[in-house]
């Protein structure tokens, strides 16, 4: 007896990267995110371009500008192989062929950012009225300078200036640190010459007012970047700190980095695991809403795994630690996060190219504004400056540069919330155009085991003499149809009786002595029943597997049983095809169990295919429309990389979550469309912010050559507008799916 398309399903393992502390080293697991077992001695993670990858944490970041500064910044340094900022976990990752640890922490603190090891302690944030005294001087010399100019105008205009070079020497002292690191065009650096320009044509007051404006606009973009972050800040808070350790009876509080694989630790009710475990246990309740978005609290008897950050419900338990220090399944998400952000959207990498471009650009034509029309056709010199210099301001690429990762940002963060990890910008990119899914039945759209779906008693016998029967003779199997029929048996709390003498006949089924009788366990046309050969046909054309118990020659009765829908998967399909997506079923199940799920879904299906012809069968869907291929197996791997993007179920094979470009860490089929529909969203949301962005520049440009718009004005816009974008991309986090 076997069922087809049967996998090994290992507990949930949502990512493996190479993102580690300083020097580096790869954790190695071959096991599920929960029950991992030993793992050997670790080595040093070599980058592509080989060499020792070392990583910081980013203190001082308020926007992805920042990122690329510190970038740059790092790049110039010699034996570098590669650098990259991850803006939303705020981690530097360096691969150099050399330790050169300190010239990195150097150049970083040349660019005006500072560096710390990510097993540093977090510094306390600075108070409010530390962190905006800068505002609040500048706002109270302008109020002062304003107040000096309607006694006394010159005094006043002087006012403006000292005014002007307080709020213009932090910025023209980072510009010049930006300059020396490799960041020739940054934000600051189009400050400081609008400001010296303006002093320079006597237009005092709005140099000063430039600054003011610039500086809010700064502590804005930090407070939408600490917004954005949020998400990813409370799911590292979900692990504590500290746990307590039981060894020979006695218990010891201990940091959370110190436990180690089998070390047994004690929960209270109400507090949350600091790594992954084994239950010790007999029975507990977990909520795990953290981690999969699932509110129901799950139900956990002994021996089986619950991921780090879940909560114990409702009583202390005992549990048996099976995470390495770094490696629990809260690590892995946060290690996708940040893989995630290395595959940035093609949109993405496009406004990041055109930003370089795009700045100079701006420069030259303010300057071109600023002297031609006074060179070639006698204009006034300080009119067309002024425009020139409020062209600059204008020309500040914030906006632009921040519209698409702040959009993409949310968008993941948003996606994460409800179980579902999507591997980067490209990945939520490509997942917003999909109209088209290709399902694996079994373990994706089916439980992925086997259960008893029909009982039929024949010749006297009742329902429950027949599965205690047949149960106590597929006792010690591990069968999964032998498992399904022994698990109903308890399910319904039946008293078997004792069998003897199992013996397994090939091709034939089971067969044992019960209670001095000979009883045989068969599949329906091993065992001539002329009188029941219609119901076992009808049982099997449901695409039922169907086992017959005989006694001593004389047929008892017949067991249907089938792999069964997952609960959630028939809102899933409505909810997709809601979305305007359609489904089909690709599967190496025979085409009866095939045409029975897809009937109960109204899909259509594809059935008894290899994995070469579930690759083949993709390419063919994916030439007529962008398909999205949902499985849990090994062999669902080709199909899911031939795919436009590949989804794997949480709780599939290593290899299906490596190559998928998501997964559903819950299991559950509803999260496909939360899934779609957040993609959807974030793509529209990125044309909005870019039209605002670039529309905003467009409406000043035109404003300011006419002479309507001042400088003031122009900062307004682009701080209006990197203000406007952030907020937009922030709706994410809050949308209704």
């Amino acid at each position: 007896m076997s069922t087809p398309d049967a996998k090994a399903k290992p507990a949930p393992q949502f990512a493996k990267t190479t993102f580690t502390p300083a020097p580096v080293t790869a954790p190695h697991n071959d096991h599920g995110a929960c029950c991992g077992g030993s793992q050997p001695e670790s080595a040093p993670v070599l980058s592509p371009a080989s060499g020792t990858r070392y990583s910081w944490l980013v203190n001082g970041m308020d926007c992805a500008a920042c990122a690329r500064k510190v970038e740059n910044a790092v790049r110039q340094l010699s034996g570098v192989n590669q650098v990259q900022v991850l803006f939303t976990t705020e981690k530097l990752l360096v691969d150099a062929e050399s330790d050169i640890r300190a010239q990195v922490e150097t150049a970083v603190a040349s660019a005006g950012y500072v560096l710390r090891s990510e097993d540093a302690p977090q510094a306390p944030a600075p108070s409010r009225l530390k962190e905006n005294l800068p505002l609040m001087v500048l706002i109270l010399l302008m109020a002062i300078s304003w107040g000096l100019t309607q006694i006394n105008h010159p005094l006043g205009n002087f006012a403006f200036i000292a005014t002007t070079l307080v709020g213009l020497f932090p910025i023209a002292r980072q510009a010049l640190r930006l300059i020396k690191t490799g960041s020739w065009f940054a934000i600051e650096t189009l400050m400081s010459v609008a400001a010296i320009g303006a002093l320079f044509i006597g237009a005092t007051a709005e140099a000063a007012m430039v600054l003011l404006l610039f500086i809010i606009g700064e502590r804005l973009e930090g407070w939408a970047a600490s917004r954005a972050r949020k998400g990813v800040s409370a799911l590292m808070a979900l692990k504590p700190d500290t746990a307590v350790r039981v060894r020979d009876g006695q218990r010891e509080t201990v940091a959370q980095r110190d436990l180690r694989p089998n070390d047994v630790i004690e929960v209270a009710a109400g507090g949350r695991l600091p790594a992954d475990c084994k239950l010790i246990s007999a029975f507990a309740s977990f909520d795990e809403s953290a981690l999969t978005g699932e509110s129901v609290p799950v139900e956990r008897i002994t021996g089986e795994c619950v991921p780090a950050g879940a909560t114990s419900v409702d009583r202390l338990v005992q549990l048996s630690v099976t995470s390495e220090p770094g490696d629990s399944a809260i690590d892995r998400i946060l290690r996708l996060i940040e893989e995630a952000e290395e595959r940035r959207a093609p949109i993405e990498r496009f406004i990041d190219r055109f930003s370089r471009i795009y700045t100079p650009a701006i420069m030259l034509v303010a300057l071109l504004v600023a002297v031609l029309p006074p060179l070639l056709a006698g204009a006034e010199w300080q009119p067309w400056i002024y425009k020139g210099l409020t062209l600059l301001l204008i020309g500040c690429p914030c906006a632009l540069v921040i519209s698409t990762p702040a959009a993409i940002t949310s968008g993941l963060a948003a996606a994460a919330r409800r179980g579902a990890l999507i591997k980067g910008g490209a990945a939520l990119e490509q997942l917003g155009r999909i109209h088209h899914i290709a399902f694996d039945k079994t373990g994706t759209l089916t439980v992925g085991k086997p259960r008893v779906t029909s009982i039929v008693a024949l010749n006297g016998t009742t329902e429950d003499a027949l599965l205690a029967l047949a149960a106590a003779v597929e006792q010690g199997s591990s069968h999964p149809l032998a498992t399904a029929i022994i698990n109903e048996a308890n399910a319904r709390h039946l008293t078997l009786p004792e069998a003897q003498n199992q013996r397994a006949l090939a091709g034939s089924g089971i067969e044992a002595d019960v209670n001095g009788e000979k009883v045989l366990i068969c599949a329906g046309d091993k065992f001539p029943a002329e009188d029941q050969a219609a119901q076992i046909r009808a049982l099997e054309e449901a695409g039922q597997t169907v086992v017959v118990v005989v006694k001593n020659q004389r047929l008892q009765g017949i067991l249907a049983l089938r792999d069964t829908l997952r609960d959630d998967a028939r809102e899933a399909v409505s909810a997709l095809n809601a979305l305007g997506v359609q489904g089909v079923i690709l599967t190496g199940d025979n085409p009866r169990a095939a045409a029975a799920i897809a009937n109960e879904l109204g899909l259509d299906f594809h059935a008894g295919l290899l994995p070469a012809d579930k690759v083949n069968a993709v390419t063919t869907l994916n030439q007529q429309a962008p398909l999205a291929m949902v499985g849990d197996g090994i062999n669902d791997a080709p199909a899911m990389k031939a795919s436009t993007i590949g989804i794997a179920m949480g709780s599939g094979t290593d290899v299906a979550l490596e190559t998928a470009d998501a997964a559903l860490t819950g299991n559950r089929l509803k999260g496909l469309a939360q899934m779609i529909s957040i993609a959807r969203a974030t793509r529209a949301n990125i044309r909005q912010n870019i039209t605002i962005a670039l529309g905003l520049k467009a409406v000043f440009l035109v404003t300011t050559l006419l002479g309507i718009t001042g400088l003031w004005l122009a900062v307004l816009a682009d701080t209006g507008a990197t203000v406007l974008v952030t907020a937009n991309a922030l709706r994410l986090l809050n949308r209704k799916v």
